[in-house]
């Protein structure tokens, strides 16, 4: 007879499932040695026939158990394959919501490698200070040569002020000044994707746990 229970009692049950059955398996014994003209296995100290009653129920223990936890594991994939939740980020069911949060997280098979948003926030926040630093470099350096040129042209004399000597200066710090190529304003981005991933890991987190208490499943 099928039972009904929540999400939430089904995984407590599921985990508890894998602890139990990892023990009986290791606590149980299946083959010993047994000397022609002694009663008792050698290893369980115990006689043939115990022995023998013990291995056929832990098996049997063993077997029952690993189908329960088949049973409950099949409906909880089911039941998240056919439940839906929202976020404000769109909609999901349960089964892609987890996917989601750990890949978001960098679990799952593909580890950091599928962790596609923190990579790009990377990447994006790494590039973008190196080149302010290299565009304030190379204009602090170009700063320092105009001042250079400004001094010599001061230094010299008999310029008359129709030649507008430092007009020149202006005019080579305008060509060469360096400037940032940011077509796609980064600081902005990296803002937006930060915002996302950090609310829509809340909200994944926050309706898988109301889904799994409020969701039954018959097991």
């Amino acid at each position: 007879m099928k039972t009904k229970m929540l999400i939430t009692q089904a995984l407590d049950e599921r985990d508890m499932l894998v602890k139990k059955i990892a023990d009986k398996i290791q606590k149980a014994s299946f083959v010993d040695t047994i000397k022609h003209n002694e009663e008792n296995v050698m290893n369980g100290k115990i006689s043939r026939e115990e022995f023998c009653r013990k291995a056929e129920a832990s098996y049997q223990q063993i077997t029952d158990l690993t189908e329960r936890f088949g049973q409950i594991d099949a409906a909880i994939v089911a039941s998240n394959a056919a439940t839906w939740i929202e976020t404000s980020y769109g909609r999901f069911t349960v089964a892609g919501a987890i996917s989601l949060r750990n890949r978001l997280r960098g679990l799952g098979a593909y580890a950091g490698e599928a962790e596609f948003e923190n990579n790009l926030y990377q990447k994006m926040q790494e590039e973008y200070q190196i080149r302010v630093q290299t565009m304030e470099m190379r204009n602090k350096q170009l700063q320092d040569t105009a001042e250079e040129m400004r001094l010599s042209i001061l230094g010299r004399e008999n310029r008359t002020r129709e030649e507008k000597p430092l007009g020149v200066v202006e005019a080579y710090v305008k060509e060469n000044t360096t400037e940032l190529a940011d077509p796609l304003q980064v600081q902005k981005k990296l803002e937006l994707l930060w915002e996302k991933k950090t609310t829509l890991l809340k909200e994944l987190d926050t309706q898988i746990k109301v889904s799994n208490a409020t969701t039954f499943i018959e097991v």
